[in-house]
């Protein structure tokens, strides 16, 4: 801008200098000649008129008419009057066509650059869909080719994707200071904490008529101004400063008002100026109010995101567990991503973590229901190959809701739409009495195992197609994890988010998990701190486990003939255990249970039986396994049935009881409760 001043200035000092010298050679000269050098007065406004600013046009105009006025009309008196007339009038024509030119040169040139603005303002508003950011793009663009201070306010709801109030405004209107240009440091924070708090005339909220030049003496439109540490308090009488506001207006409602100033200047906003204004509002206002929907929308799923997520892990013996859940930026929006820990029979844990394919409130849905199903597959106790095997059948039905005609690999290729799904999924089961993990794995990225003794490794587990491909087997793997060690399992956003790479994101991830921390709650947030900045791209859920043991003083083990004798003998070996913890009062029924299940072993199994008692801190698990598969059932003996009674016996008895399956064979467990007693159990 300056240096557009500065060639305007040589410009007009060039034609001046030009206009002086060829009046000079005019009054020097002799002969009939003189008339032809009039053309001079001529040549200098034409070309004012293309090149300069109005004012300074309109200057080199007078100048050549009183040029040619002084030189043709009295100092040379041996032109012809004819020929004064026309050197005279041609110079005053000329200073009249010059200036209509530069008017309409002018016009042209401020209505090309109030198209480019728009176009310039449609592109910077439309890039962001956060509120904030949103206004900001606002006050940049007008900054300073159109004013030289801009200021956007929004109401309070308007910022966390509430719907704004609607008038009549009580006076004055609180509005939040969202943004400003020039910037005031430390006005502009990302959060609505941090946005002062500024009031307005509700007339300058109303939408008849949309602009309205307010008055910088009006003390909430001072107060407003005041907000910019960088601008001056305008005087009373106006000092040259012109301000307008206009309402932000979209699908008729008002979200707040945008003032603009001009104190620099010393020209008022015209007509042409408000209507330039009227059209950045209302394409302002279009993409804050899709930014304010965006936002509504993002808090609604993180709502559900977070409300369908574990609150509370709960606390169990066999693991000390922490977790962490950080949802994407604006830009990607909320993504699927879930872990979950399920306490299951024999002191058991179900360790999982999963991501769903896509982000939205489809994307939140559809893990809830993944969840929900995992949770229920894990009730039954499937091995983790298996229990995968049903998720992704899950998955295909899922997928073909919304699309029945499509084939399954089709789906997945376009899953994260409404009515298509993909997902991944990590499940592990890590058992406190052996020491011993068995893993399984749908396209998920492998668990990281921290060793008591700092060894720091990537557990092999088969990678297994993603869910919802179909009619692809999983693999299991079976890994000792010894005393204390630490289970992190993640999804991909973590490696994602500063590594294109995943195998340098892995490489930070073990690094970071080799730095000793005070908690594991602490290690969860140190990790986090080491992969990530800021808010990621991508949806995380980190799920960290520290695994204990069972003690082994608190878990007896018998191995039984199938011979009915036995029977005795195992009821035998469970009061004697039970004398032993301390547990006499729970000895009846303990002894009932044992002798019913040992009874269906023998009876309706097969070899090895095997009897096991587990003392936990508030209930005993009875299990007795034997090599058959076949599931036993519970049913209603009739009158005069000799059997058929003992698992409705167990089921009365026992605090919940069910059937798990191996690989090799079947486990009938049962929990009796025993109260708070007996000892600690549990070494870490």
């Amino acid at each position: 801008m300056a240096a557009t001043h500065r060639l305007d200035e040589r410009l007009f000092t060039l034609l001046v200098g030009y206009i002086a010298l060829f009046s000079a050679l005019v009054l020097e000269m002799s002969g009939g000649g003189r008339l032809r050098w009039a053309l001079y007065a001529v040549f200098a406004p034409l070309m004012a008129a293309a090149l300069l600013p109005f004012k300074l046009t309109l200057a080199i105009g007078v100048l050549s008419a009183v040029a040619a006025g002084i030189v043709y009309g009295l100092a040379l008196p041996h032109v012809l009057p004819g020929g004064r007339v026309v050197v005279i009038v041609g110079t005053v024509l000329a200073c009249a066509l010059s200036v209509a030119v530069c008017r309409i040169r002018l016009r042209l040139m401020i209505s090309r650059r109030r198209l480019a603005l728009l176009s310039e303002a449609s592109k910077c508003f439309g890039n962001t869909l956060d509120v904030t950011q949103t206004a900001r793009g606002i006050t940049e663009v007008a900054v300073p080719r159109f004013a030289d201070f801009v200021s956007v306010g929004v109401f309070d709801g308007v910022l966390r994707g509430k719907e704004p109030p609607t008038g009549p405004f009580a006076e004055p209107v609180a509005l939040r200071l969202i943004a400003q240009q020039p910037r005031c440091p430390g006005r502009n924070g990302s959060s609505a904490g941090e946005h002062p708090q500024v009031s307005l005339p509700a007339r300058y909220l109303s939408a008849r008529p949309p602009v309205q030049a307010c008055s910088v003496d009006d003390v909430d439109v001072r107060r407003w101004i005041a907000q910019d540490g960088s601008l001056a308090t305008p005087t009373d009488d106006g000092g040259g400063y012109a301000a307008i506001t206009v309402p932000l207006c979209a699908r008729g409602s008002v979200l707040g008002a945008m003032m603009l100033l001009r104190h620099r200047r010393r020209y008022p906003f015209d007509a042409d100026d408000l209507f330039l204004a009227a059209e950045l509002a209302t394409r302002a206002a279009e993409c804050l109010d899709n930014a304010r929907l965006y936002t509504r929308e993002r808090e609604t799923s993180l709502i559900l995101q977070h409300s369908l997520l574990p609150r509370h892990l709960p606390e169990l013996a066999a693991v000390e567990v922490a977790s962490r859940y950080v949802p994407a930026n604006h830009g990607a929006g909320v993504g699927g991503d879930w872990f979950d820990v399920i306490p299951l029979s024999g002191a058991r844990v179900a360790l999982v973590v999963g991501d769903v394919v896509g982000h939205g409130l489809h994307a939140s849905a559809t893990m809830t229901r993944l969840r929900a199903a995992v949770r229920t597959l894990a009730d039954i106790d499937l091995q983790p190959d298996e229990l995968l095997t049903h998720l992704d059948d899950v998955v295909l039905r899922l997928s073909t809701e919304g699309t029945p005609t499509r084939d399954a690999e089709d789906a997945f290729d376009a899953a994260g739409s409404a009515g298509e799904v993909g997902a991944t999924c990590l499940y592990a089961i890590y058992d406190p009495a052996t020491s011993r993990c068995v893993l399984a794995s749908a396209g998920h990225p492998p668990p990281v195992m921290v060793a008591p003794d700092g060894s720091i490794r990537v557990i092999d587990v088969p990678p297994g197609p993603l869910l919802g491909l179909g009619n692809l087997p999983f693999e299991a793997v079976d890994v000792h994890v010894p005393q204390g060690s630490l289970l992190a399992l993640y999804t991909n956003g973590l490696l994602r988010e500063r590594h294109s790479a995943p195998d340098s994101g892995l490489r930070e991830l073990l690094h970071a998990l080799s730095r000793p921390e005070p908690s594991l709650e602490e290690h969860c947030q140190a990790v986090l701190g080491a992969l990530l900045d800021g808010q990621p791209t991508d949806d995380v859920a980190l799920l960290m486990a520290r695994t204990r043991i069972l003690d082994a003083d608190h878990v007896a083990t018998w191995d039984l003939p199938p011979d009915p004798a036995a029977v005795a003998d195992a009821r035998e070996y469970a009061s004697r255990q039970l004398a032993a913890w301390q547990l006499q009062d729970a000895q009846f029924t303990t002894e009932l249970v044992v002798s019913e299940l040992v009874t269906n072993a023998i009876r309706y199994a097969q070899p090895p039986i095997q009897l096991r008692l587990i003392l936990e801190a508030d209930h005993l698990t009875c299990e007795v396994s034997d090599s058959s598969t076949t599931t036993p059932h519970l049913r209603r003996a009739r009158t005069f049935d000799e059997g058929g009674r003992g698992l409705f016996i167990v089921a009365q008895l026992a605090r919940r009881w069910g059937t798990r399956h191996r690989y090799d064979g079947k486990t009938i467990w049962a929990e009796l409760a025993t109260g708070d007693g007996g000892p600690d159990l549990w070494t870490s």
